[in-house]
């Protein structure tokens, strides 16, 4: 597989679950934990949002949502908890979590949400508008 690839699949194997152990992704990545503890480090490197360290897991970091999204994310996460067996939802609840502090700027969470709200609602948005509200110099 190409590393390409395997990032591609790394970032939906975790984006899949709550918490990735590194075990986890090795195995179904047919590589080492090395290799993983690696991938993820450079995927950081490279902004993809992912939280966490060798050792404990890894999940994608909320703070990439708009807030309303990660509002939605939070209370549709809960209701999932809710419903679980007694036994299941202690165990995902007592999962150790590493989340380093990390958010992203109000000014790009903004550009998110309004692609976000044009996406579900059909609604147009232009590159010169995004870009505006993105903050981008003009030209």
């Amino acid at each position: 597989m190409r590393r390409a690839d395997r990032f591609f699949h790394l970032v939906q194997l975790i984006r899949g679950r709550r918490l990735t152990t590194a075990a986890f992704l090795a195995a179904r990545l047919e590589v080492s934990e090395r290799t993983v503890y690696r991938d993820v480090a450079d995927l950081q490197h490279q902004g993809v949002p992912i939280e966490g360290e060798a050792g404990v897991g890894y999940r994608l970091a909320q703070a990439w949502l708009d807030p309303a999204l990660a509002r939605d994310a939070e209370q549709a996460l809960g209701k999932i908890l809710s419903i679980l067996p007694r036994q299941t939802r202690a165990a995902a609840e007592s999962l150790a979590l590493y989340a380093p502090s990390f958010s992203v700027d109000p000014a790009v969470q903004q550009p998110l949400q309004t692609l976000r709200e044009a996406l579900q609602s059909r609604s147009a948005v232009t590159l010169a508008d995004f870009l505006r509200q993105a903050g981008a110099p003009p030209g």
